[in-house]
């Protein structure tokens, strides 16, 4: 049973023969991820927050918010990390979200083709997995787990 449940949060082991980082060494590692070339910044998280790091994701044509918050527990040898999003809404102005999941939001417009005719153009595609991925990836890569949670850290 946990092997559906571990499918489901999206929990990811490291692979055989993968040595295991002391603590501090993840938290740089994730640290590190931070530059130009990426869309989130990862930070210090803050005691409201309750979590050691948090990954934030602005997308300001969509209005949307993307938060992985993570905790690392060195003697599991794990981040626990939670997803939230706030997304715009068609009832209530703007939905939240959180648990595991991805999602790929897409922007349309319609443009002249060279033909003279409408055609359907994509202007804006942001998968959830960009953000996520390399922060999992690094976890893996230090030998520790990705485990994903529903509801706390």
């Amino acid at each position: 049973m946990s092997g559906l449940w571990d499918r489901w949060t999206g929990t990811k082991y490291p692979y055989n023969g993968v040595r295991s980082l002391p603590a501090m060494e993840v938290r740089d590692a994730l640290l590190a991820l931070n530059g130009p070339h990426l869309r989130f910044v990862v930070r210090d998280g803050t005691p409201k927050e309750r979590a050691d790091l948090v990954a934030d994701c602005r997308v300001k044509e969509l209005d949307l918010t993307l938060k992985i918050r993570m905790r690392l527990i060195a003697a599991k040898r794990e981040v626990r990390a939670l997803d939230e999003r706030w997304e715009p809404s068609h009832e209530s102005g703007r939905q939240y979200s959180r648990g595991p999941g991805f999602m790929v939001y897409k922007r349309w417009e319609f443009k002249k083709g060279p033909d003279g005719r409408r055609h359907k153009v994509e202007t804006l595609r942001f998968d959830t997995r960009d953000v996520k991925n390399p922060l999992r990836d690094a976890v893996l890569a230090a030998g520790w787990t990705w485990r994903g949670v529903m509801y706390r850290l």
